[in-house]
């Protein structure tokens, strides 16, 4: 799902398994279909000091519109904010940017392109 023409090694991100990176799965009759990671990691491009960025949000296509990464968001807004961080920020694919307009982010910027990924806009939700 993350990188359909890559490997598995492609969804290994630096980061991973630092003190302050968390992982999130929904599961559908003891089947992973939607995960989210987030990582304390701070975009030079926000004022906020404390910071969290998504990466790697995916859900099965049969499993998508059922409202499962909006779940996952929802579970991870309040660890962030335990984490005495106040924004969160993620490089969205230009095809998911209306999910994330929907659930409340921003865009910031240009559109850019990721090698071998495709379109992408920063984005941002306050936590509050």
């Amino acid at each position: 799902m993350l990188r359909p023409n890559g490997t598995l090694d492609d969804c290994i991100f630096q980061g991973d398994n630092d003190e302050m990176t968390f992982h999130l799965g929904a599961f559908v009759d003891k089947k992973l279909v939607s995960v989210a990671s987030f990582y304390f990691e701070r975009n030079e491009k926000f004022t906020d000091q404390y910071q969290y960025r998504l990466r790697g949000m995916a859900t099965l296509p049969e499993y998508q519109g059922q409202g499962l990464s909006s779940a996952l968001l929802r579970t991870a807004f309040p660890v962030i904010k335990q984490n005495q961080c106040t924004l969160l920020w993620c490089n969205a694919r230009e095809k998911a940017m209306g999910f994330y307009t929907k659930v409340g982010f921003q865009p910031s910027g240009e559109f850019f392109s990721i090698p071998h990924i495709g379109k992408h806009v920063l984005m941002s939700i306050k936590i509050d």
